[in-house]
């Protein structure tokens, strides 16, 4: 990097708006930031045309095995690729973020029910494993599951009361699911210490830790959008009296898309917790679930592949301009403005990755 510095007559720091930045960490983040971009990039588009080749050839169940192997594949090099220190934290977090979106690219973008208050199962997963971890000696990865658990009760607790409302009104219920959360853990303070939050957690939520919950995650996730449940969520999402004649229990689909995303959110919380090693209710506030919808609609309603690459993108943008925290989210806000305006459907609609090249095969025909 210094070679680079002398090559370019740059100087080894700058002072934008204030900060002072130093081109030699700058130049390693962008570096390594590539890497995995590229390296991901690769043995994505590699799995995409060997699937456009043998998409003829191979059955359903065989199509399936490569799949889940070449995921597997990603996750080995994501924990294996050569990161310390800061670039490994950001992996870690970036991980944590793709498991809580692909939670809620299940419930909004394959069963169409919109939702605004996923901070709230977030929320339950951080204390739940913080509570258990320091007060009663839990496991961390047996609290990371309660942490789950507890978010996935609490959604079939909030499904059988406002499921059967549909459109924008669930949006709304969601809204104040989430901010009552966030009120009861601030005034409850023998239990959750109010707003003063709880520090100390046990840092148990490692590179290895996040990717390896991130990879079974995935896995299951993808196989789960293919199944039989997978294509009642899409029947839902797109005529919910068409699937009712058809037979399908919406109500029950319904159910089980956000007691699903539920767990997701709530493993995630659990991670965030041991990754952080503070949590506070203001974390899981508004804003948070905002986040979360915004990683769903960029990457693109009904792609699962889609939030993956919207939640490393956001990620990564935010971490990258995180010395100038003031324009932060002012740069955040304009990626998703101009992929709203440029691309409006997201960054892949509702097509996975690997199904891009049929669809332009489809489209010269």
């Amino acid at each position: 990097m210094n070679y680079i510095i002398e090559f370019f007559g740059l100087s080894p720091q700058y002072t934008i708006l204030g900060k002072v930045f130093s081109v030699t960490a700058i130049l390693e983040t962008v570096a390594i930031i590539l890497g995995i971009i590229l390296g991901t990039a690769v043995i994505v588009a590699g799995s995409s045309m060997f699937f456009a080749k043998i998409k003829n050839r191979l059955s359903t169940l065989q199509k399936s095995i490569v799949g889940n192997v070449l995921f597997i594949c990603l996750g080995i090099y994501l924990a294996l690729c050569p990161l310390a220190g800061y670039h490994e934290g950001i992996l870690t977090l970036l991980c944590i973020n793709a498991v809580a979106a692909m939670g809620l690219s299940l419930l909004t973008g394959f069963t169409g029910i919109f939702s605004l208050g996923h901070a709230g199962f977030l929320a339950l997963g951080a204390y739940t494993a913080a509570i258990l971890t320091l007060r009663h000696g839990v496991h961390w990865f047996s609290a990371v599951m309660a942490g789950g658990v507890v978010a996935m009760i609490s959604a079939w607790v909030i499904g059988a009361l406002t499921l059967k409302l549909v459109g924008d009104y669930f949006a709304i219920v969601s809204i104040g699911f989430g901010e009552v959360i966030k009120l009861v853990l601030e005034n409850w303070q023998s239990f959750t210490r109010g707003a003063r939050g709880i520090p100390g957690i046990t840092t148990f939520t490692t590179r290895h830790v996040a990717v390896g919950f991130f990879t079974v995650m995935g896995l299951l996730m993808f196989n789960l959008i293919y199944s039989k449940h997978g294509r009642e969520f899409k029947a839902v999402r797109d005529d919910m009296i068409a699937a009712s004649m058809m037979g399908c229990n919406t109500f029950r689909t319904k159910t089980l898309s956000l007691m699903l995303s539920a767990f997701y959110c709530g493993v995630a919380g659990a991670l965030l917790a041991g990754f952080t090693s503070f949590i506070q209710p203001s974390i899981f506030d508004m804003k948070k679930s905002t986040e979360l919808t915004s990683l769903v609609v960029f990457g693109g309603l009904g792609s699962m592949s889609g939030t993956l690459i919207a939640a490393s993108i956001i990620t990564l943008i935010t971490e990258i301009f995180r010395d100038i925290s003031q324009y932060r989210m002012l740069i955040y806000g304009l990626v998703l403005v101009l992929i709203m305006v440029l691309r409006s459907e997201g960054i892949l609609g509702n097509r996975e990755m690997w199904e891009l090249s049929t669809r332009r095969k489809a489209v010269k025909k």
